[in-house]
Parts: C-alpha cells; structure tokens; sequence
C-alpha cells in the first residue's frame, strides 16, 4: 500500500469540527472537517471526510490512474464497499482529493490502500487520512493496525513510521515492477488507539 509520495514529518491531531448530516437516502453521516491552506494563500479550501459512495468511484479511480504505476480497478472498489470495509474520502464540493480502506475483523485491521491525488501530495492530507481510518477501525474495536509499503516507498515509511507503525516483516515480490519482476513490501504494524 504506497501513499502516493505524501512527505512528511511530525504528528497532528484529528480534524477539530465535526457534524452530523443526512445523506441522501436520509441516514445519518458523520463528516470530519478541517481546513488547509491551499496553492493560493489568499484563499480557504474546506475538505472534509466521509465514507466513500459508489458514486465516487470514477473520481476514486482516476486519482488512482494519477498516483499510481498500478492502480487498484473500479471493480476492486466495488469488492470493498460490499464487504462492508471502512472506505473514506477527503472532498469538498468540488472535488476529491484523497480516499482510503481499511478492513477490521477480529480485533485488527489492515489498511489496504491510501492515495492522494498528485497536486494534493505532500500537504499532510495522508496523515489525516490514515488518523481518521485508524480512529475508525479503533472504534470497530480492533487493537492493531498492519499494512504493506513498497520497500521503495521512503516517504510513506517515514510517515508511517512518524505514526508508530514498526516493521514486523516482509512479503518479497509483492507488488508488480515491470523493472525488476517484482518489488517487496515491507509489513508493517502498530498497536489502537493512536495516542
């Protein structure tokens, strides 16, 4: 699970706003908000977060195809959101910026993927993406959290490592590389609740 270049160092804490809202089909929703400091610092862009919609997945995916080598399908999406794991994204109303899985059962959980659209990189939106998946797995009352890294990845196992993940293995060949036949992922794991 790569993050998409995001570079970054030191913690921050959850968003600060949150609100409750009625989606659509009129269920209840909870949506984190919190505020960056776009390109243009004259101006205010507010994101928030929220569980992804099947009507997202063509937004979802074309920020894959921008982020990654090999990007996870349409149809993988799909898979996730019917098995009913925790998939999230940070958007306003115009756009969608970042979007994760997480799956929880039996007391763990796995991030499974994390992606911030290129031209959002390395402005924090990755920590606050996995500080909100993280704090709903904990809340789905899993203990720990593990996932997988290209070995490649040195900002994202920075930021992880900068979140308390610890490497705890190895999976040689993992992801495809059309370089070199295969690149290994680094397992790495961490202990719920993030303090």
């Amino acid at each position: 699970m790569d993050v998409g270049g995001e570079r970054e160092q030191g913690a921050e804490a959850l968003p600060a706003k949150c609100a409750s809202q009625l989606n659509a089909s009129g269920l209840a929703e909870t949506l984190l908000y919190y505020s960056e400091v776009p390109m243009n610092p004259h101006s205010k862009l507010e994101f928030f977060a929220r569980n992804m919609r099947s009507s997202d997945l063509d937004l979802v995916v074309k920020n894959e195809a921008e982020a990654y080598e090999h990007p996870w399908s349409k149809r993988i999406f799909i898979d996730c959101l019917r098995a009913g794991y925790q998939c999230w994204v940070l958007a306003n109303k115009q756009q969608i910026i970042a979007h994760g899985v997480i799956s929880v059962a039996t007391g763990e959980s796995h991030l499974l993927t994390l992606c911030v659209s290129p031209e959002f990189q390395r402005q924090g939106f990755a920590r606050k993406l996995v500080r909100i998946l993280l704090d709903r797995a904990c809340k789905l009352e899993a203990s720990v959290c593990f996932l997988e890294v290209r070995s490649s990845n040195a900002g994202a196992i920075a930021l992880y490592q900068s979140m308390g993940f610890m490497q705890v293995g190895e999976r040689k060949n993992y992801y495809p590389d059309h370089r070199r036949g295969g690149e290994d992922a680094l397992i790495l794991s961490r202990q719920l609740p993030l303090r």
